[in-house]
């Protein structure tokens, strides 16, 4: 599979209680993407974070969070993102969805 240089970069942010069916829905959106055959994804694990309700989310031990924010990122074409994009909308109910022009220097073995 190659990306060309100039892709786009999708950012998916949620929180970690939010479901999609039996999964958690960061899970889901991945499993989603592969299935796309999109480039690739990865999920991270923010320690700390607040979103539009302002509601501070930590890992800290004295303040437990069963709530913490991810991350989903997702590198490909825009012509293979934006239908993706589609697929999302019935999967994400909150949460923040960023488009971002990316330039690919390096994928998989080859180098550019």
């Amino acid at each position: 599979m190659q990306i060309p240089e100039e892709a786009v970069l999708l950012r998916i942010f949620v929180g970690e209680s939010e479901r999609h069916g039996h999964l958690p829905l960061y899970e889901a959106i991945v499993l989603k993407a592969r299935e796309a055959h999109l480039a690739g994804a990865t999920v991270l694990r923010g320690p700390m974070g607040f979103g539009q309700s302002s509601r501070m989310h930590t890992a800290k031990i004295l303040r437990l969070s069963e709530d913490l924010p991810y991350v989903i990122e997702i590198v490909d074409d825009e012509k293979k993102i934006m239908p993706f994009l589609e697929q999302l909308n019935g999967m994400i109910g909150s949460g923040l969805v960023t488009l971002e022009k990316a330039r690919v220097l390096r994928y998989g073995k080859d180098q550019r």
